[in-house]
């Protein structure tokens, strides 16, 4: 299925940016649950079922700024692009998928390859037409280890993955996966994860985040 060209980075928004805390917008609608439903098991690794969630509620905020955005597309992949590490070596996650050179460890490919085979799997009996589900997996895969985005719904799917990480529960939980204290991997975000984000939206989000974040977690002291 077609998808939107990629804007000039930083993507300028069509509409309302909203830099309030995500646990008052969680995802709306109840149109996705039987796509949850066929997930459960892989949402139960890598903290999954907080990581998926959260970055669906982001996504939905960032497609509120891009009406132009195909909707569907993005809130489907952004629910399945992380469940292929619940396929993978469940020891191999934290050891290889966080480690140094992160972005390009094995594990890191694998679970962009199996995140496609569940796409793959549970899209079609839901009602999901060939065209639509390998729209999911081009984005799905490459969305870690790919240095660029292909189209407007591939680069707000990737700024909702990373959003996530901003949110305290992000921070309080991706932190111990660097083996890094809230205010090193707090530093790490300004330093590494904002400045690839591609949407004036994301950027602004993330800035409003974080700086809630380091408050509440007190950041400057507990150094």
């Amino acid at each position: 299925m077609p998808t939107h060209p990629l804007p000039p980075t930083p993507i300028a928004a069509n509409g309302p940016i909203d830099t309030s805390p995500i646990s008052s917008t969680p995802a709306a609608g109840t149109d996705l649950d039987p796509i949850w439903a066929s997930v459960v098991p892989e949402t139960r690794a890598r903290s999954n079922d907080i990581h998926l969630p959260i970055s669906l509620a982001f996504a939905e905020r960032l497609l509120a700024a891009h009406p132009e955005a195909d909707a569907e597309l993005v809130r489907v992949t952004i629910l399945l692009h992380d469940t292929g590490w619940g396929r993978v070596d469940e020891s191999r996650i934290i050891s290889e998928g966080f480690a140094e050179g992160w972005r390009k460890s094995d594990i890191r490919f694998q679970h962009e390859q199996q995140g496609c085979e569940v796409a793959r799997e549970v899209l079609p009996p839901l009602g999901y037409d060939e065209e639509f589900v390998e729209a999911v997996c081009a984005i799905i895969d490459g969305h870690d280890t790919r240095a660029e985005a292909h189209s407007l719904e591939d680069a707000l799917v990737r700024d909702a993955d990373r959003l996530w990480r901003f949110d305290y529960a992000g921070i309080a939980l991706a932190s111990s996966w660097f083996g890094l204290d809230p205010a090193a991997y707090s530093d790490r975000l300004r330093r590494e994860i904002v400045p690839e984000l591609l949407s004036e939206a994301a950027m602004a989000m993330a800035d409003a985040d974080l700086d809630r974040s380091e408050a509440l977690l007190k950041t400057a002291v507990l150094r």
